[in-house]
């Protein structure tokens, strides 16, 4: 069976893309079948068209389009015969249907369905868990001048609870974004793997724990 690898964190910063772009060489490396998806391609796979002209014409996302898209997306990796799938912050859409304004009920019978969507893929999470201060400034160094305050801008604009106004409110929102992305994924007893303080890491010892983590849910 497919594993699908969705690689997420408490906050921008926290290495997501350099890890996915780690455990695809590492597993590929091992004769597997990989598949990366990045995260800016969820505006570009042709399974997720729908997604992209929803978002584009009225700026929200409905629960029912990415459920249908990822329906697709899983069906196109069944066909491609791929042994793994890394997915970059693809699911379980947490961020942005707490972004709409959806409450953690909907979102909980939301990830009821998705998790029976992804059934034949067998999902995974790799969680990056750290401090979401550290991580944003992680990431506005790398980012260069501007970013955080289009980042807190962007935030604001959306339906958060708390609302975001500042960096600190934005680390506020993102806790949140944190507890409730942790909490249904446990409920919905997927695979989980925990990188703690890996905003204070280096890449190296993230890959390390994420590989380690990874192990049970790889064998056949």
């Amino acid at each position: 069976m497919t594993v699908l690898i969705t690689v997420c964190g408490t906050s921008p910063g926290m290495g997501k893309s350099t890890l996915c772009t780690e455990l695809y060489r590492w597993l590929a490396g091992m004769g597997l079948r990989v598949d990366h998806f990045r995260e800016e391609e969820i505006l570009t796979r042709p399974q997720f068209t729908a997604v992209a002209e929803e978002f584009r014409a009225t700026g929200r996302v409905e629960p029912g389009t990415l459920l249908s898209a990822t329906g697709r997306f899983v069906e196109s990796v069944r066909a491609s015969g791929c042994d793994v799938v890394i997915a970059d912050a693809l699911v379980p859409y947490v961020p942005t249907l707490l972004a709409m304004g959806h409450d953690e009920e909907t979102i909980d019978a939301f990830m009821t369905d998705l998790t029976a969507v992804l059934a034949p893929v067998r999902p995974v999470m790799v969680y990056l868990d750290g401090h979401a201060e550290t991580a944003l400034a992680r990431a506005a160094r790398r980012e260069g001048a501007g970013w955080l305050d289009r980042y807190v801008g962007k935030l604001a604009r959306y339906e958060v609870r708390p609302p975001v106004s500042d960096v600190a409110s934005a680390a506020r929102y993102l806790r949140r974004e944190r507890s409730v992305t942790l909490d249904v994924v446990g409920r919905a007893r997927w695979g989980l793997v925990t990188v703690a303080r890996a905003d204070e890491l280096p890449p190296d010892e993230v890959l390390w724990v994420a590989r380690r983590g990874l192990g049970p849910s790889l064998r056949p």
